[in-house]
């Protein structure tokens, strides 16, 4: 028999975090982190991670996990939440992924194929050269002149992924996109339900902004100055996320504060619609509209009747 998995995907500044809570205790379920930044170490305010207080008791998996010098990518998050299943499943509980990474959902939902066995060495190193020499919108204009739906879906920003993905498309001779469709097709090795909680897109937009100002209010900046101040790098994985980015352009003299923080909220509206593009594609997706329900509680009671 196949085990039981559940996801809770959506944009972010939904609302996901306080309704996994709600679910996990109501159901005696353990979570697993699906989220590219919160897996780093003090990297708290930028990221919305959730505080051992939210948290209620409820055990997590993939926060706090890994130092912000260290690489995460969609192979590791597959190999560390795997790991994280078999210790939940161990406990005879059932993980509840929580998170707006829709390709790591995916990679393990369906346990993509990442192996590396026959990387052609030479493709990748000229291609992070170009990407070096000649910046992130030229790679990714590259990549959009072959397979637009892939550079539709990777922000210009996630140097890596766009790189990795044109490096897929110039050696085998397909879209990563068509590649991407194929894995979506492939059966579940769990048995798993969905959902994906949404909102209007003007109530959506409006507390991704109130978000970002209660992140400057909480001190960001000072977290991402903390950040260089450990000696990391712009151009590491943990430095390209959404508000360390656009501040660290602001504080290399590149940009006003409110010029920054103005970015960092289109940014995240962007991102958010992007979230939504993919969570549509996927297979077996049931949608929650949350502003037909009075609260997170009510959510979960609906939510469980589809368990």
């Amino acid at each position: 028999m196949k085990r039981k998995l559940y996801i809770l995907a959506g944009p972010t500044a939904v609302g996901k975090t306080a309704l996994s809570i709600s679910l996990a205790k109501r159901n005696n379920l353990e979570i697993i982190s699906a989220d590219s930044m919160q897996v780093y170490k003090g990297l708290d305010i930028g990221s919305a991670k959730i505080s051992p207080e939210e948290m209620q008791g409820v055990r997590h998996y993939l926060i706090d996990e890994l130092e912000p010098s260290e690489n995460f990518n969609v192979a590791r998050f597959q190999e560390m939440a795997k790991e994280a299943a078999e210790e939940i499943y161990s406990k005879g509980k059932i993980p509840l992924v929580v998170g707006g990474t829709g390709f790591y959902t995916q990679a393990l939902l369906y346990d993509i194929n990442f192996s590396e066995n026959e990387v052609d060495k030479e493709l990748r190193a000229r291609i992070d050269r170009e990407a070096k020499e000649k910046g992130a919108e030229y790679l990714h204009g590259l990549l959009r002149s072959i397979d637009s739906e892939s550079a539709e879906a990777i922000p210009v920003g996630n140097v890596k992924r766009v790189a990795r993905a044109l490096e897929y498309c110039i050696s085998t001779g397909e879209k990563f996109s068509e590649h991407n469709r194929r894995e979506r097709e492939k059966e579940s090795p769990y048995d798993f339900r969905y959902f994906v909680l949404n909102m209007p897109r003007d109530l959506l937009y409006r507390r991704i902004e109130e978000r970002v100002d209660i992140m400057m209010e909480k001190g960001l900046l000072q977290e991402v100055r903390n950040c260089l101040e450990m000696g990391l790098k712009s151009n590491m994985n943990s430095m390209q996320g959404l508000g360390y980015k656009q501040l660290i352009r602001h504080l290399n003299g590149e940009c006003s504060l409110e010029e920054a923080v103005e970015d960092i909220k289109k940014e995240t509206r962007h991102f958010a619609k992007r979230q939504l593009t993919w969570f549509r594609r996927e297979r077996d997706v049931i949608f929650i509209d949350k502003d037909k329900f009075s609260s997170d509680d009510e959510i979960a009671a609906y939510i469980e009747k589809n368990f």
